[in-house]
């Protein structure tokens, strides 16, 4: 990509990218409101993905470091099953939440011939460091947002000089419930799931990410569902 430029965390804008990318109008972003159980039942089922964009701070960082620690010492390897790529450039975390978000489900996502399928085919077999300098390489991918970002503001766009939020993904396959960082080397596995109960184990760990961040309130969070 010539520039990197960080997405806005809205459906609407997320929802017109997607389009562009090629992906099925049956499939939506939608906002999730409130983490708590009760509010989780409003939101439109089956959810394939849900997404947080959440502060970079110094505390992500230690954990983050920790996990790649650990993982590394009893040698583990990344699920050959789950979709996941690296991130290069800054700026490009919200792209690589939803091409894990739809990449993850092409089970149930009609894509139409484009963009993402075409990444995705040229992705088939590549480890995630080889993933991501392909997604990063690909001016139709960061000409397609910018083409959407310019369409609703009318103004020439221009990267940001400093990121200070990061976008994941949690997805749910074969009954476990992951975590997609593009600064992470693998996939975080985070227990059992299923479908049904896949957004409350998700909202569960995000919860946790609040948590670990009580003096911000800097996060939002989005679920990839059918449209109704």
């Amino acid at each position: 990509m010539s520039a990197a430029l960080a997405m806005e965390s809205n459906p609407e804008t997320m929802n017109k990218y997607l389009k562009r990318l090629g992906v099925s109008d049956k499939w939506r972003m939608v906002d999730v409101i409130s983490l708590d159980e009760d509010a989780l039942h409003w939101v439109p089922r089956p959810v394939l993905a849900l997404t947080l964009l959440f502060p970079l701070s110094k505390v992500y960082e230690d954990l983050r470091s920790k996990q790649e620690e650990d993982l590394m010492k009893k040698g583990h390897q990344a699920p050959k099953d789950v979709f996941h790529l690296r991130q290069v450039l800054s700026n490009v975390c919200g792209t690589i939440a939803l091409v894990h978000s739809v990449a993850n489900n092409t089970n149930q996502i009609e894509l139409e011939e484009g963009i993402l399928k075409t990444y995705l085919k040229n992705a088939n077999g590549l480890d995630a460091a080889a993933k991501g300098a392909l997604l990063e390489n690909s001016a139709a991918m960061m000409e397609a947002y910018k083409d959407i970002v310019a369409a609703s503001s009318n103004e020439e766009v221009t990267a940001p000089d400093t990121v200070s939020h990061h976008f994941v993904t949690f997805v749910h396959k074969d009954g476990t419930l992951y975590e997609l960082d593009g600064r992470k080397s693998f996939p975080i596995e985070h227990g059992p799931t299923n479908e049904d109960r896949f957004l409350e184990d998700a909202a569960k760990i995000v919860r946790d990410f609040i948590a670990r961040e009580p003096d911000n309130i800097c996060f939002n969070v989005m679920a990839l569902v059918p449209e109704q």
